[in-house]
């Protein structure tokens, strides 16, 4: 019964491969330099893109470099405004989820925009004692970022112990889709019971709430 009330939260490899499969298609040839590296969970797509370095001289300092590589981010962002907007409006018609963008520019990560959905819970006192604990040593400002600070530290040390838990999930839905009770396939990829609205979009430059 655990698993059946947890079924929308896992996301299948292969709905992850129809996902990516649409968004090459889908992308305007020439958009990146490689094929989008693009992620998925119930709330948001992430489409994360590698586009040319700037052209400097080979001694050109540290400071020099970081500069030329931020101007070329924004002119990215500001040149494909428009194209990526069609492209997510699109996407979340079909996959009922946010887009979110990014670009990697000479070694340079840089995420335009990301969506920030709330989690509710419960704690006992030595849990939230944790919390506590972590807002008087300055680690963070309040007991949600001392939560949030709390599962980016399990991902960061657990990485392999939830790929193998996913790859387990994963086996367990196929199973499960064998029995006779399993529902019909349905047409669009990523399945969901969260529309597109759920979740505050942060954006992590100049606000921008027409881009998706």
């Amino acid at each position: 019964m655990y698993l059946r009330s947890n079924r929308h939260y896992m996301i299948t490899t292969e709905q992850k491969e129809k996902l990516r499969g649409w968004f090459a298609g889908r992308l305007p040839d020439g958009l990146f330099e490689e094929p989008a590296e693009v992620t998925v969970d119930r709330e948001e797509i992430t489409v994360i893109g590698r586009i040319p370095a700037p052209r400097l001289a080979e001694d050109v300092s540290a400071a020099e470099r970081e500069a030329a590589v931020t101007a070329r981010i924004q002119e990215f962002r500001e040149r494909t405004r428009e194209t990526r907007i069609a492209v997510a409006r699109d996407a979340e018609h079909r996959f009922r989820r946010k887009v979110s963008w990014g670009v990697v520019c000479d070694g340079e990560r840089a995420l335009f925009t990301h969506v920030a959905a709330p989690v509710m819970t419960r704690l006992r006192q030595p849990e939230r004692q944790v919390l506590d604990t972590l807002i008087a040593a300055g680690v963070a400002r309040s007991r949600s970022d001392a939560l949030a600070w709390c599962v980016r530290l399990v991902q960061r040390h657990t990485d392999d112990w939830l790929a193998e838990l996913r790859d387990s999930l994963e086996h367990v839905q196929r199973v499960r889709a064998q029995g006779p009770d399993a529902a019909p396939d349905s047409d669009s990829a990523p399945d969901s019971d969260s529309g597109p609205g759920h979740g505050e979009v942060v954006d992590s430059s100049t606000p921008d709430p027409e881009e998706g």
